[in-house]
C-alpha cells in the first residue's frame, strides 16, 4: 500500500513537471493553462531516474519569436491570392528565391500585395525581374523613383504588421541604384533572369 502511494506521488510529480516545462515553452494563455493542468497517465520513470536529452535536442521545437499568424490583427494576417499578371519568370523567382510560403501565390498583408511571404520567417518580399541594366540613364532614374514610391507603401504596411520587407532584384546594378536612393532598404541580388 505504501509503495502504491509513493509511486502515485512520483507519477503525479512527473506529470506536473512536464506541464510546467510545456507551459514555459509555450507561454501563457488561458487555453494553454487548462490543457497543461489536465493530468495524463504517464508510464515514465521518475524524473530523478530519467535520462536528460542533450542540449539542442529538446523534445519540444523552439518557440518562434515572431507573433503566430493567428495572434496577428485581422488586417495583418497574410491572405494568399493568385500571382498578379502572367509573368512566368517573375512568378518563378517569387516562388523559389525567398522561398515562398505560398508557391503560386502573392500575399496580401494590411491591404497591400507582396510577391512572397518567406517560409519560416516574418519577411515579405518584393521581387523585381525587369532588365534594369538595359535601360538608358533617364529611364533608370524614372524606374528607381517609381519603385521607391511603391516600396515606401509596402515597407509601411509590412512594418505596421510586424513584418520585415526585403527587395529581390536581378542584378547588382539595380541594387546599387536603389541603395543610392535609400540605404535603409534591404536588397538582395536574386540573379533571376527574364
Amino acid at each position: 500500500m505504501g509503495a502504491v502511494i509513493v509511486l502515485g506521488v512520483v507519477v503525479v510529480g512527473v506529470v506536473i513537471e512536464e506541464a510546467l516545462e510545456a507551459y514555459e515553452l509555450r507561454g501563457s494563455s488561458s487555453e494553454n493553462d487548462e490543457a497543461s493542468l489536465q493530468t495524463k497517465p504517464a508510464l515514465r520513470e521518475p524524473s530523478a531516474n530519467r535520462k536528460r536529452e542533450p542540449a539542442g535536442q529538446d523534445a519540444f521545437p523552439p518557440v518562434p519569436t515572431e507573433p503566430a499568424e493567428q495572434e496577428r490583427r485581422p488586417e495583418c494576417r497574410p491572405i494568399p491570392v493568385p500571382h498578379a499578371g502572367n509573368d512566368a519568370p517573375h512568378n518563378a523567382c517569387a516562388d523559389t528565391f525567398p522561398p515562398n510560403r505560398y508557391p503560386g501565390m502573392d500575399v496580401i498583408v494590411n491591404g497591400v500585395r507582396f510577391d512572397a511571404l518567406q517560409v519560416g520567417a516574418s519577411v515579405l518580399w518584393e521581387i523585381k525581374t525587369h532588365q534594369f541594366d538595359t535601360y538608358n540613364a533617364f529611364v533608370q532614374r524614372q524606374e528607381i523613383e517609381r519603385e521607391y514610391a511603391q516600396l515606401g507603401r509596402e515597407r509601411a504596411a509590412a512594418a505596421a504588421c510586424g513584418y520585415k520587407l526585403v527587395v529581390g532584384v536581378s542584378t547588382q546594378a539595380h541594387r546599387v541604384a536603389l541603395l543610392r536612393r535609400d540605404q535603409s532598404l534591404t536588397i538582395v541580388v536574386t540573379g533571376c533572369r527574364r
